[in-house]
């Protein structure tokens, strides 16, 4: 009798736990086999012990069970139905644990998901096209992996508002779907390897980064048109040729311009209307060092109220450094070294009161620029080689 009595509690016990398992099997179907999916496409040996995606094990427990102790400890969150149904997925943030392995197109049946983000990893392969279906995304990162092939056409993502695919091994050139995007404010495609034109940018951008890419030819004023709220313009590094136009520094919301270490030829900045009449009040920050721009300095960068920031070092400019920065109370970065400026520098820009802490006049041609100035360092280009700049002529003085 004993015997028996032992042997239904135990079958008791086992029908409890079996029982128990499924009050926590709470997350939708769908969802777990996207998941599995997921993970399956991860390379085995890239999955630390101490890791997030260790911790799922869907034979132990549910996803979206509570609280989470030994299972699922991290890398995901869910949300349940308003309705009573699953729970679903709304969040996929991995750790930075050195994952490899490609993107299982599987996940785009996470109908949920709202994030995305498997940043500082080695996932490498496209990325599956099939994201686009992933109608309620509005984050998706995949910074710093091994990514390659096209950036995929996304034009499903209405509202989706950071994308962040940088320092990958991206390749072609930019779709024109991007600008179907109409909830994107955060664009970074920085450190890949594209190449062409830059399309037209999604209407409510405010922060646009290509540095380090391979884009080429002029800057379009199509490709802005409609940026109205656009404050962010990264640039740097890339091919970019021909001349900087006035309608670039009277974008209506601009506060950084970052086109540094291209082959830009020219540039032409505009006075900036009077207060409250448009575009360029906002100006902080320009940075177009180390191109080939021809001419004289744009005295009127002086005439942007909040300017505080110029580098047009290293590039091919003659002349006087115009008289208005030596006033300009808001100037407290100016890098005017490697070119062939000539002159005095201006009346209060070496003064102990000017407005610049940071910067350089120096590897030009001043002759007035003192040598115990910090500003004057690194010290004037040789006779020879300023006379030879100037068709063998002295320099003015």
């Amino acid at each position: 009798m004993a015997n028996l009595l032992s042997s239904l509690f135990l079958l008791f016990v086992a029908a409890a736990a079996v029982h128990h398992r499924q009050a926590l099997s709470i997350t939708s179907p769908s969802d777990v086999a996207a998941l599995k999916a997921f993970k399956s496409a991860v390379d085995p040996a890239s999955i630390p012990r101490w890791s997030c995606l260790a911790s799922w094990n869907f034979s132990a427990a549910d996803p979206c069970s509570v609280p989470r102790r030994s299972y699922f400890t991290c890398g995901l969150s869910c949300s349940s139905s308003s309705s009573g149904g699953p729970a679903q997925i709304t969040l996929i943030t991995l750790d930075p644990a050195g994952y490899s392995g490609t993107l299982s197109p599987l996940v785009s049946g996470l109908s949920r998901l709202a994030v995305l983000d498997l940043s500082d990893n080695s996932f490498r392969g496209p990325i599956p096209s099939s994201l686009s279906s992933l109608s309620a995304l509005t984050t998706l990162s995949l910074r710093a992996n091994s990514f390659s092939g096209a950036v995929p056409a996304l034009a499903g993502l209405k509202t989706l508002q950071s994308l962040d695919l940088s320092y990958n091994s991206l390749s072609g050139s930019l779709p024109s779907s991007l600008s179907s995007l109409p909830s994107l404010t955060r664009l970074d495609l920085s450190f890949n390897r594209l190449t062409g034109s830059i399309p037209k940018l999604p209407p409510n951008l405010l922060e646009l980064a290509l540095r380090g890419n391979s884009l080429s030819g002029p800057l379009s004023k199509d490709s802005f048109a409609g940026s109205a709220q656009l404050e962010v313009v990264e640039l740097g590094h890339n091919s970019l040729a021909g001349a900087l136009e006035p309608w670039l520094f009277l974008l209506p919301s601009v506060q950084q311009i970052d086109l540094a270490n291209n082959s830009l030829a020219r540039v032409d900045v505009p006075t900036p209307p009077t207060a409250g009449g448009g575009g360029g009040g906002s100006l902080v920050a320009v940075d177009l060092g180390f191109n080939r721009i021809e001419g004289l300095v744009p005295g009127s960068f002086a005439s942007y109220p909040q300017l505080s920031s110029l580098s047009l070092r290293h590039n091919r400019l003659r002349g006087d450094i115009p008289t208005e920065f030596g006033r300009k109370a808001t100037l407290r970065r100016l890098f005017l070294d490697g070119n062939y400026l000539t002159g005095k520098p201006p009346e209060g820009l070496l003064s102990r009161g000017s407005a610049v802490a940071f910067g350089s006049l120096g590897d030009n041609c001043l002759r007035e620029c003192p040598a115990s100035s910090q500003l004057c360092a690194p010290s004037q280009k040789p006779d020879a080689v300023c006379k030879q700049a100037y068709g063998g002529g002295r320099p003015r003085s």
